[in-house]
This record gives C-alpha cells, structure tokens and sequence, in this order.
C-alpha cells in the first residue's frame, strides 16, 4: 500500500476492507444513474473494455461508500480513480470533495488509483479526469450526494426538518441556529454510509464556492521539492531483487538461443529468465544485474527491415492494405473546387516523436504463491491489473496494483511494459523485483506518438470565402495502450506470445453515421454535418474528411494529444495560407469562418492579449533577426476544451535558428476548478509543444531506432530561451467542466509556423522546425 493510502486509512480510523463491511444508518432509494452515465465514458476511453465497462474487481460506482468515507473526528478520505501524474488534479479533486461537503481542505485526504482501494475510472488520460469527476457524475455526484444524506442524517439527530438545516464546516446545523448541530464524526464516523449515488442530487453553484475555483497551492509541491515524496523508484521492498531486460537487437528480431554459461558466477546473479523472446535477469542488487544483461549473450534472427527514414511520408502515403474512415462528407466537394474561383492545396508532414520522458521508467513487482501486487506509474491501474494476470496466468481478482508516482508521461511510455518485465522476474524467482530500465530501453522500445501526412485542399470564392474544404490523412498504428486484454500491444507482452490488437481493413469507408471530431481530424472550420446534424464550429458547408489508418512499423500510442495536435497543425497552418491568399489578416479570417462563440471568444481573447493589429500577412522582417507573429486555435477534440494562441518569434536568418519570445494564450475550460493549476497544464503544454514543433523526432536506419538517447532525440535543453506566456482565462461557471491537459500544446506547432511565415515569408511544411529546415528554406526563397 503506498504512504499515501496508509496515512489516509490510519486518519480515517479503519481499514477499508473494514470500511466496506461496516454498519450503516441511512438507506435510500437504489439508483444507477451513475453507474450508466459512467459506462458510457469507460467505454469510449477504453477499447476493448470490460463488459460492463468497469472492472468486475472494482467497488460499485453506484455506490457512496466506493468515493467517500468520514472518520470518527470528521476527517474525509476520498477515493478517485484519477490519479496524480504531475498534472495537480489531486489538489483539484480534493477541492471539489472539500467544496461539496463544506469542509476544511486540510480535513480532507485522497486516495487514488489502487485496485484494492478505489473505483474503476479507466484511464487517467485524454484530458477526461476533469470532466469525469467535475461535473454532475462520479466524485462530484458523491460529494453532492454526501453531504445530502448527511443532512438527512442530521434531521433524524436533531429532530428538524431538512430545510432548516445546513452543511458547514463538517457540521450539520440549523439555519437560523448555530446551537443546534452535529458533527459529521457523530453522524456517521467510521460506519458506512449504505447509501446508493443519487442522481438527483444538486451540487453547490459555483456562485456559492469558496475553496473550488480558487488558487490553491498544489498539496503534493512540499512533499516533491524536499524530496520526500515517494516515487516508484524510490521504493523498497523486504526482500526486493533487481532486474534488467535484454531487448532484441532490432525490431523484428527474434530469440534462437541464450548461453546461460555466459553469466555463470558473476557475483550476486540470481536467475536468467527467458519466456518465448523475451529476456531478462535478475540479481541481487542493481549494478549486478545491470553487468549480467550486458553479458549475457543472446542470439537472435534477422530483423524484418525498416523503411527509409528519409521516405516515411510517401511510404505512409502508399502502405497497403488501409482502414479508411469517412468523418464528414458534404458529397459536393469536388463540384465546388471546380467552380471556385481558386483552389489551394498543401501538404503537412509530421513526424514519429517519443514521450523522452527525463527519468527512465521502473516498477516493482511482488509475484508469491498465487498472488501479485504491482507498484506501477500506469495510467490504467484497473486494466493493468487484468493484463498483468494474462501475463502471469493468474486470475485478475489475485492482481492488485497500486499507482506510485513515476518519471512524467502524458500518455504511454515504457510504464506499463516495464510493470509486465517486473511481474514476469518476479513470478520467475518467487521474491520481489525492481526493474528500471536503461535509457536506451526506454526509448527504443516505448510506443511512439504517431508520424502522420495531411493533404489539404480548399476552393475560395471571389471574396477570398472557404467555399469548400477537403482533408486527407495517412497514418500509422501498432499495438498501444494494452487496455483490458491486448499484453501485446507493448512490446514485453508481444515478446512471450500475445499480439497485438488486430488491424482490420476496410476500405472504401462506409458514409459517417454521426459527427465526432475526437481526434480534431475535421477542421474548426467546417460545418460538420452528418445528415441532418451539423456539429462543427464553423460555416463551411462544403467538406469532406478521409482518414485512412495504415500498419505501423514502430510501436505507437497515445502521446498528449494524439493525432490533435498533428491534425491541428495542418489546419492552423493551411487557415493562415488560406488567408495570406486571399490577403486577410488571419484571425479576421479564422472569425470569417467561424460559428462557435466559445471558440471564437478564445480567439479574440488572445488577440486582445497580444495587441494584434489587424494588417497584411506576412509582414516578412527585413535584417539578420527577423520577428513575427502567428495564431492558431482549436476546439479540442469538438467539445472538449477550447484555446487560442498568439505566439511572437525571432528567426535568425544565418542560422535558422528560431525562438520563440512571448507566448498569449486564451482558454476556457468551463468552471475553473484552480485557476494557478489551469495554468499550469496550458504553460506546461505550451512549452512541450514549443520542444515537438522545433525539434523532437525519432530516428532510425535500416533495422533499429538510433535516436535512443539525449544527443539523438533532442528535447528544449536546461537554460533555453525561455519566452514570456500570458494566459487568459475565461471562466464558464454555467457550463460542463472540460479538459486542458491536452489543449494548449495542440495549437503551438500551427501557430509557431505561421509565426516563421510571418517573419520570413517562408511556409515550412514539416515538423520539426529545425535550424537546418528553416536556413535551407530561406536560402530558397531567396
């Protein structure tokens, strides 16, 4: 169990097992409101899920008791299914919980993510965890169900009616009485509360919040800069050994052989474990197991080949077979590209990236007589823990797996891979393992965010007016997140047999059946319509968006803000050639085309943030250091989030070098929980995009990566140039609560091409904007 969740249960007075088996005084009508409103959401995060679409193992959804227990001193545990990744939504959730039952922030603790403690929530990814929990469902339906059956709990006590009675400072107490309360220690401390989640109760409006929506400091900061926070790495177990994976040599190969009389008597080795193609060791202390899987000599086959690095984009262009799929189709496309009065087409490049996560990922695993208990950074510790019992042939219900903090991933780096490698050593020597992998390890062999190539193609009218869009994209997948049943989408599952999920052709599409914008592949432009519902955020009846999903040569995942980001550097990019074309100043032209009046706010708040002057573009800077500005937006995911951004850049035209120097961004994201952590994930994002766009890319040659370290993947370096952000925040307290993990890195790359446009006249079409790409541009132009 981690510190965390011990502390929390040692506050609380109780074990949870003890917790759930616990006495009760109030009963309630049953209700699964909840519990289906829920369903829905863990289906779409999860393909392949459970049934039901939550764990079997998991505490009931439907239930109070899964969220929320209070200790006999009135002290709140709170069990989320969202978990800290360094993103701050323990701080927010336990705001809400604070919030919704009136109680001190310091009274309440939470308790995230273990699969013996928690509800099954899927995955903490895809900018869900604040809409998951923050509006009328999950941890803020239990608050607002709490605090309702503790003032019908109160009424019984004090003998009064409901409606004279209210919640404050964990007390139930007459409205018009002060004297005449009860505590919620008394009413219901260290009992269970038996009281099923009710769908119909009301949260508290944001007009009455006084600690959710404030800018409280993140609770986790004092415990991570003093260093006592406990990482997975950090973490000892009685009896713990050390492991080390031997990977193939290059992607494809397979294993022939492996000479254990190679590592015969090298001090403190324990075993040499091999199942299928898979390899590792374990030893009695780190070092030891590190000298072991460097000589331990393995024989391998052939790898299967890679493509020409060079080539990716057209050999994406051209893989066989492909699974198409249709979003929007106006059916009139090409008649109006052959009567517009101008037709505009570009291409946009993007390339494989990694997470480059700074700390290599690590695990423990406890695998004895039947058991299984995982430490594990994952994102997904509910379908981790059915993987991992696929992985060791043991029933899920025998797995548990417990969240412990690790090296920082918006997505899937090498954490869950590296859990199977632990649980595997482990189950093979009967004693605790720790494996933590070398950064080669980890970054040859991680699921890589996804390369892609997109054909734009748009007819104007006389006017300059978008008359038609039309939108084409390759790209490619293997494996990914393993979900509930697919070990073989990371590469430790598919070395001991499993597969990954299957790619199933389709092509010709079938016609879209309804709208859905979840990767941004249609663009804020367009209209959006399937048959008689036109969900899109702007006015261009003409379109047509064609996707066609190809086999992967590499592993790829979900890396922040997958295909969104790709997807809306395309559009942002082409908007701006659009309307350089019809010589408009480009947010006057993106508000042209536009419907949505949430995002065309955020567009207007950014530009007012920069003091953008409505002129002709590009302006093109004269002199060695040439400056410019670029905007992008987006509609995350359609509905998820909405965010503008203006971006200033310098582009040393000797070098190429660019960078960029003030950063405006304008985001809303419904009712803000905590404006200081809303800020936090849009600069955050702004700078990672800022590392994709201008230099991140995964290499390789014939046969292997060979970006597998520092000085072949290039991240933003300590010391970099760092620019001034700005960020406005438009609050939507009447609105659903929206993601934002995932919403400001999405518009950098557009909006930092359209600033080097700006600047210098030249459109670069490919990301990275490295300083070689960007000097040989302008050594054409000129």
């Amino acid at each position: 169990m981690t510190a965390d969740a011990r502390a929390a249960l040692q506050r609380a007075g109780f074990s949870r097992r003890d917790f759930l088996k616990g006495s009760g005084t109030l009963i309630v009508s049953f209700s699964l409101w909840g519990l289906k409103d829920f369903s829905a959401t863990a289906k779409a995060q999860a393909p392949g899920g459970f049934p039901s679409g939550v764990s079997p193992n998991s505490p009931p959804l439907n239930q109070l008791d899964s969220w929320i227990a209070i200790s006999s001193d009135g002290t709140v545990t709170a069990y989320s299914g969202k978990e800290e990744i360094g993103q701050g939504i323990v701080t927010a959730q336990a705001q809400l919980v604070a919030e919704e039952l009136c109680v001190a922030l310091d009274r309440v603790t939470m308790v995230c993510c273990d699969t013996a403690l928690t509800p099954d929530q899927g995955y903490t990814s895809g900018s869900q965890s604040h809409p998951a929990n923050f509006n009328k469902r999950n941890l803020a339906l239990a608050g607002a169900t709490a605090r309702e059956a503790l003032i019908g709990l109160g009424s019984q006590h004090l003998g009064m009616p409901v409606e004279r009675l209210t919640a404050v400072d964990g007390m139930i107490r007459a409205k018009d009485d002060a004297s005449k309360a009860v505590s919620y220690g008394d009413l219901v401390g260290g009992k269970k509360f038996h009281v099923a989640m009710d769908g119909k109760a009301k949260r508290k409006p944001a007009s009455e919040w006084t600690i959710l929506g404030t800018p409280v400091h993140r609770l986790d900061m004092p415990a991570l800069v003093t260093g006592q926070a406990e990482f997975v790495h950090n973490l000892r177990v009685t009896g713990m050994l050390h492991g080390r994976v031997v990977r193939p040599p290059c992607v494809g190969a397979t294993l022939i052989s492996v000479d254990e009389q190679s590592v015969e008597g090298l001090p403190g080795l324990v075993k040499v474990v091999v199942k299928k193609d898979f390899v590792g060791v374990v030893a009695e202390k780190p070092w030891q197991a590190i000298q072991a899987a460097n000589k331990l000599k393995a024989t391998w086959s052939s790898g299967t080949g890679l493509p020409n690095h060079q080539q990716i984009y057209d050999y994406l262009r051209n893989q066989k077979p492909t699974r198409d799929g249709l979003l929007v189709d106006s059916a009139d496309v090409d008649r109006k590209l052959s009567e517009a009065a101008g037709v505009l087409k570009a291409t946009y490049n993007y390339p494989y990236q990694m997470h480059g996560s700074v700390g290599s990922s690590c695990a423990v695993a406890d695998v004895q007589s039947g058991k299984a208990t995982i430490w594990s950074s994952t994102q997904a510790v509910w379908f981790l823990q059915n993987t991992v019992a696929m992985v060791l042939g043991l029933k899920s219900e025998d797995v548990r797996v417990i969240y412990t903090r690790g090296s920082g991933c918006y997505g899937l780096n090498g954490v869950d891979t590296i859990s199977f490698d632990a649980a595997l050593l482990s189950q093979a020597v009967g004693k605790p393992v720790r494996v933590q992998f070398t950064r080669r390890e980890e970054m040859a062999w991680e699921n890589f965010g996804q390369a892609l190539v997109m054909d734009e193609r748009a007819g104007l009218d006389a006017q300059g007016n978008i008359v038609a869009w039309d939108y084409e994209a390759w790209l490619p997948t293997l494996g990914g997140r393993p979900g509930t049943s697919s070990p073989g989408n990371v590469i430790t599952g598919f070395l001991i047999g499993f597969q990954p999920d299957a790619f199933v052709p389709r092509s010709p599409s079938p016609p879209p059946a309804a709208y859905n914008n979840v990767t941004n592949a249609v663009p804020s432009y367009v209209a959006g319509c399937v048959g008689d519902v036109c969900r899109g955020k702007g006015n261009v009846k003409g379109e047509r968006v064609l996707v066609h999903t190809v086999v992967s040569p590499f592993w790829t995942a979900q890396l922040r803000a997958p295909q969104r980001l790709q997807n809306t550097f395309a559009h942002e990019s082409f908007i701006d050639e659009l309307a350089a074309k019809a010589n408009v100043d480009p947010i006057e032209y993106r508000l042209r085309h536009l419907s949505d009046p949430r995002l065309t706010d955020v567009v207007k708040a950014a530009a007012k943030a920069a003091n953008w002057e409505n002129r002709p573009y590009p302006r093109v800077g004269t002199g060695r250091i040439a400056t410019g500005r670029g905007c992008s937006c987006v509609a995350y995911e359609g509905d998820n989030g909405f965010a503008a951004m203006v971006l200033e850049v310098e582009v040393d035209r000797d070098t190429g070098k660019v960078t960029a120097k003030r950063i405006f961004i304008g985001a809303d994201c419904g009712p803000i929980s905590n404006p200081d952590g809303l800020r936090n994930q849009l600069e955050g994002g702004a700078l990672q995009g800022l590392s994709r766009a201008l230099m991140e890319e995964v290499t390789w040659d014939n046969e292997k990566i060979t970006s597998f370290d520092w000085r072949g993947y290039h991240v933003l370096p300590l010391g970099f140039d760092m620019p001034s952000i700005e960020t406005v925040l438009l609050n939507r307290p009447g609105e659903n609560a929206t993601g934002a993990g995932e919403l400001s890195i999405t518009v950098v790359a557009g909006a930092l091409g359209n600033a080097i446009f700006d600047a210098t006249g030249v459109r670069i079409r490919e990301i990275p904007f490295t300083p070689g790409r960007v000097k040989a541009a302008i050594s054409k132009l000129s």
